[in-house]
């Protein structure tokens, strides 16, 4: 039994690293693949949530994918703004575990409260590294206590890594005026899209799981991007 597991998680890991590989390759859209990406990351490693925090050029960490649209697990994160295991895990760029978030005592209140009230009871964070510069963290919630393996750190991590590619996009980054440029317009689509779906949620009166499943779905069957879908929604000139 056990070797059959071991055999249909390995088909799972190499399955999910194809369909980013193949992404990857072709035109994408960075804000869809880092989705993916979270959504691979919580259906492999056994965990309830995900989600993955971005530095500005001002190195402040915003949320920008995350496994839930609705606003408890960025707020969670938020909380991290300041302090936190994930910002920790970028300050220092090694991965972080903590098995139990209720036994980091004074150690991070804020977000041991936020963590608590939405039920996560252990919290592992990887950096997104990129020559020796750490420019976010990928965070994985769980509902339990309890350690990652080797082997889970081991993919999560390689999860990292490959958000950090899709998020620097070129393959020579030589100045780091380049890599903050990047960023700053990762974050810059990440706002429209959230703006986005606050529209279609008022407009349609849905949640913002929904707005965002409809902008999402959208931006996927017409071959468009996320941001395009996105500025097109806040022009009116088009309504999901």
């Amino acid at each position: 039994m056990g070797s059959k597991q071991s055999t249909t998680r390995a088909s799972r890991v190499s399955a999910a690293f194809v369909r980013i590989a193949d992404t990857l390759v072709d035109e994408y859209d960075v804000l869809d693949l880092l989705h993916t990406l979270v959504e691979e990351c919580v259906g492999l490693l056994d965990a309830t949530a995900a989600g993955l925090m971005l530095a500005g050029p001002d190195g402040v960490l915003q949320v920008l994918a995350s496994t839930s649209e609705e606003s408890h697990l960025i707020e969670v994160l938020q909380q991290e703004t300041g302090t936190g295991p994930c910002v920790e895990c970028f300050t220092t760029g090694v991965p972080v575990t903590i098995r139990d978030i209720a036994g980091t005592g004074d150690r991070w209140p804020k977000f041991m409260r936020a963590a608590a009230a939405q039920g996560f009871q252990s919290v592992h964070a990887f950096p997104l590294r990129v020559r020796g510069k750490t420019i976010g963290a990928m965070n994985l919630f769980r509902a339990d206590t309890g350690e990652l393996s080797e082997e889970d750190v081991a993919i999560g991590q390689a999860l990292a890594d490959v958000s950090t590619i899709s998020i620097l996009q070129e393959r020579t980054i030589r100045e780091s005026a380049v890599v903050n440029d990047q960023l700053q317009r990762a974050l810059n689509s990440r706002i429209l899209v959230e703006q986005a779906k606050g529209v279609i949620s008022q407009i349609s009166n849905v949640t913002t799981d929904e707005a965002f499943d409809r902008l999402r779905a959208y931006a996927r069957s017409h071959r468009t991007s996320l941001t395009d879908t996105a500025e097109a929604v806040l022009s009116r000139t088009l309504t999901l």
